[in-house]
């Protein structure tokens, strides 16, 4: 594995506990190239916690919105070209909030993953509403050459929208992670290895 990336249908998803437990499991390193939002630290700061090695941020952005908006409010001009996957052996790569969420004015992170090339992986909350959440995210990735690898679950077992969006959307179900009511290393190692398979991401 040189890169895998990781991107969600929504923001505030469980995407980056996700993010940080695949990590884990693949021995990886965690980048988050663009991190709007860092008044608790960002989503790095919670990767360094629970044992994973980081990279810095390509962009730090104070207001915790699109990264297009937070760029403008900070005075800050996001040059795409900064955003090429580092040369890091083993690199876990997390988008911020869903798969069409701007960058710039011109350019979405579904763009983004375009450009890079590199294995995607969709992460869905199974609460109400996701079904039509996580069949709009295939099919905004597809409609950019972008084959997703498959779609990872984090919440509550529903059996049902979860077998229902990857019969039609033509994905493979990786495994769900279920929420935890401590998240530690330890747990996370724990929940990843009953949920999900290593092998599946490679």
């Amino acid at each position: 594995m040189s890169a895998i990336v990781v991107t969600g249908t929504d923001t505030d998803i469980g995407k980056t506990i996700f993010a940080v437990a695949l990590a884990r499991a693949l021995g990886a390193t965690y980048w988050k190239p663009v991190q709007a939002g860092i008044e608790d630290g960002g989503d790095a700061a919670t990767a360094a916690r629970l044992g994973v090695p980081i990279l810095p941020e390509a962009y730090r952005l104070n207001t915790p919105c699109s990264p297009h908006r937070a760029a403008e409010i900070d005075g800050v001009t996001i040059d795409p070209d900064r955003l090429a996957i580092p040369d890091v052996p083993g690199l876990v790569i997390e988008g911020a909030g869903g798969v069409l969420v701007p960058i710039t004015a011109e350019l979405l992170f579904a763009d983004l993953f375009a450009r890079w090339g590199a294995p995607v992986v969709l992460v869905a909350r199974t609460g109400l509403g996701t079904i039509n959440h996580s069949l709009l995210s295939i099919e905004a990735l597809r409609a950019r050459g972008v084959e997703p690898l498959g779609i990872a679950f984090v919440g509550e077992p529903v059996e049902d929208s979860e077998a229902t969006i990857a019969r039609i959307g033509g994905v493979r179900r990786l495994g769900r992670l279920p929420r935890l009511d401590r998240v530690t290393p330890e747990t996370l190692d724990t929940a990843f290895a009953a949920h999900f398979r290593a092998g599946d991401f490679a």
